[in-house]
């Protein structure tokens, strides 16, 4: 009863009500009184600075606070302006010419020019892997740096910025176009140091309000946005549901107005609901179980091709899919140009997988933990029954794994860190390039930052630095191939699954268009 009440009076209270409100919602639409929206969601944020994170809850926050120089598309990743209307590049790919909008105002009140871009990758160029992991991962190294990419960014206008780089790369205005590099208040990080990612300021259409650890990030419209007619929303509320069945309740009762994270047995139930609508989100992502390179027994590639031998990816594929994922066997999913289907997949052979085992001097196998995702991921509807159903594949060939988890900040931490024997992850690609997959995830550029599994190989580095400065596309493809074949024989992950995430929300939310990249612009969402 005391569940029952506490419900009706958050809707009551709720400028999104419940059912009992519903006129409610119409007559906000049509009077001109504020438009909340309530975003559940599977996770709080890890930081609300972008260039210190690299999981897609942070993004989810962040994407509607900064503007980045040039945008993806509406559901793609082709290359529009930003904050640059118009750019110029070298014919020998070494030097890039940005014009800027004018009048762009950040949430402080400062002005956006040339020399804030200056200031934005100083101070990504002068840190390190642990404290903007991507900026590294993106673009070699820091500062002086051999592989560091990016040799200079100057202000030659008040609204002109020149990079120039030590070598052509390829995929430059894509990994500019990324979350990751929102152009930030230079007032503000200075002012704020560390601590800027709890009070963050940038040029985007919402202004941060409040953040209560969690349970609920608020944002605000910023007035002075510079394009015109946006955002439409006054106030977005981004609120933690971490449990599936909680958050689809939520979306039901009319506590929320979107929900992510919808598990594919629940879509049923939203395509079934007048009031409720079911939006597919493009796929470019990739689920997969790390097996950590620097631990024993995993340093032992003979044991990495067994873990790959002993769990049925397509049993659980349409276990916790159901009909909304594929079997995956590279580390780049279909969608992504490079992409080596030659390569055979490693089949469900049990015994293959003992042979393997008692080769390496393990024929009464192992112990180990097993890392189990405490949120729902768009690449991993459910960690721990994916988890549970890896674990008794396990058993079946002798190897003991204990599912352990941890809060989801701590989870990433921990894996970064190389703590796990073995763990459940993903990534959803942020630029549509291949490089942004292998590179980034399995290169040993990037180990402690987003190569989690400590896997090193110098003629797959190689190969990734040469696709990065290739222009070719086709050459590039030849290289991508070459190294997911590398890949696929080193095994330092069992890769699992390419879905398609789904989210849900009411008939009224209009304009909302899923990313591929899993970070949704909500400029031009509103509420009928």
């Amino acid at each position: 009863m005391l569940l029952l009440v506490s419900t009706a009076l958050y809707g009551c209270n709720s400028d999104n009500a419940s059912d009992d409100n519903g006129d409610a919602k119409e007559e906000n639409g049509d009077s001109g009184e504020p438009k909340t929206l309530i975003f559940g969601r599977g996770g709080d944020s890890v930081s609300l600075d972008p260039i210190t994170v690299t999981d897609g809850e942070s993004y989810k926050v962040t994407k509607n606070i900064f503007d980045t120089l040039v945008n993806f598309g509406e559901q793609d990743t082709e290359i529009h302006p930003g904050l640059a209307k118009e750019w110029t590049p070298a014919e020998d790919g070494l030097t890039y010419n940005f014009v800027l909008e004018e009048g762009v105002k950040f949430h402080d009140g400062t002005d956006f020019n040339a020399e804030a871009v200056v200031a934005n990758f100083e101070r990504w160029a002068g840190g390190d892997a642990d404290q903007f992991p991507y900026y590294g991962s993106m673009f070699g190294g820091f500062g002086d740096e051999e592989g560091h990419v990016i040799e200079s960014v100057t202000a030659v206008g008040d609204f002109e910025v020149e990079f120039k780089l030590k070598r052509p790369q390829a995929p430059f205005l894509k990994n500019i176009a990324m979350s990751s590099f929102g152009i930030a208040s230079p007032t503000a990080f200075e002012e704020m140091g560390d601590k800027f990612g709890d009070s963050p300021v940038g040029t985007g259409p919402f202004k941060f309000v409040e953040w209560k650890r969690n349970d609920t990030i608020t944002i605000e419209k910023f007035e002075d946005y510079w394009v015109d007619g946006e955002p439409k929303l006054d106030t977005v509320v981004f609120r933690s549901l971490p449990d599936n069945s909680a958050r689809l309740n939520a979306l039901l009762s009319g506590e929320i107005d979107l929900a992510d994270g919808i598990t594919p047995a629940d879509s049923a139930t939203v395509e079934g609901d007048d009031n409720l609508q079911l939006f597919e989100r493009p796929s470019m992502n990739v689920g997969y179980l790390g097996l950590t390179t620097t631990r024993e027994p995993f340093d032992d590639p003979k044991v990495r091709q067994a873990m790959n031998y002993a769990i049925d990816k397509q049993a659980i594929v349409d276990a916790f899919f159901e009909g909304r994922g594929d079997v995956a066997k590279n580390p780049i999913p279909p969608a992504i140009s490079g992409y080596n289907d030659d390569i055979e997949a490693y089949p469900y052979d049990p015994e293959k997988a003992k042979e393997l085992l008692a080769e390496a001097g393990l024929e009464d196998g192992f112990e180990m933990e097993l890392y189990a995702m405490p949120v729902p991921r768009p690449y991993m509807p459910d960690g721990e029954k994916v988890a549970e159903a890896i674990q008794k594949n396990l058993a079946d060939i002798g190897v003991t794994a204990e599912i352990v988890s941890y809060e989801w900040a701590t989870y990433l931490e921990k894996a970064a860190n190389g703590e796990a024997d073995a763990f459940l992850l993903g990534w959803t690609g942020d630029n549509g390039d291949a490089d942004n997959f292998i590179y980034v995830l399995l290169d040993q550029d990037n180990i402690g930052s987003n190569n989690y599994t400590y896997y090193e190989n110098q003629e797959l580095h190689d190969i990734l630095i040469e696709a990065q400065t290739e222009v070719d596309e086709d050459v590039r493809n030849e290289l991508y191939a070459k190294a997911q074949e590398i890949i696929h024989e080193d095994a330092p992950w069992v890769p699992l699954a390419h879905s398609t995430p789904l989210l849900a929300g009411g008939k009224n939310v209009v304009n909302f268009k899923a990313h591929p990249t899993g970070s949704d612009k909500l400029a031009s969402v509103d509420l009928e």
